[in-house]
């Protein structure tokens, strides 16, 4: 099985071979709300970016993990374990990984004054092979 070892990042999605990711450099290229990067069997890589006062939105994934890995900029997240009962807040800044279990509401809200870039890790996949949403309208209408 042929492997991607090249060191440019990548903005295509590059799944399911084995693949190193330059995570840092695709996420300062990535100008996309989301955008998969690499989309195997059981696991799925997208990159975001999130406006300045943008948020994800609330939103349940009800059989996947989520792990949020903040590359650039500052989040504050949002959990419960009902759409009303989402009140527990955290705030997640560059280096900070987000833990998200299946099937736990949560949005992430841009805090800050640069659009909030992350790295998001679902495991299974929660987006089709090569998703790409150019903003947040675009996301919404594929839900």
């Amino acid at each position: 099985m042929d492997a991607i070892c090249n060191n440019a990042p990548s903005l295509c999605d590059l799944g399911p071979r084995p693949t190193v990711l330059r995570v840092s450099g695709a996420s300062a290229l990535n100008r996309d709300f989301r955008r998969a990067v690499w989309t195997g069997r059981h696991l799925q890589v997208t990159l975001m970016t999130i406006p300045v006062r943008g948020e994800v939105g609330l939103e349940l994934h009800g059989d996947t993990d989520q792990l949020l890995f903040i590359e650039h900029g500052c989040a504050l997240v949002r959990f419960g374990e009902t759409r009303e009962s989402v009140r527990d807040r955290c705030r997640a800044s560059r280096g900070d990984a987000v833990a998200v279990p299946a099937g736990t509401w949560h949005n992430v809200v841009n805090c800050g004054r640069i659009p909030l870039r992350i790295c998001s890790v679902y495991a299974p996949p929660h987006h089709p092979f090569g998703t790409v949403h150019a903003d947040k309208a675009a996301s919404d209408a594929a839900e």
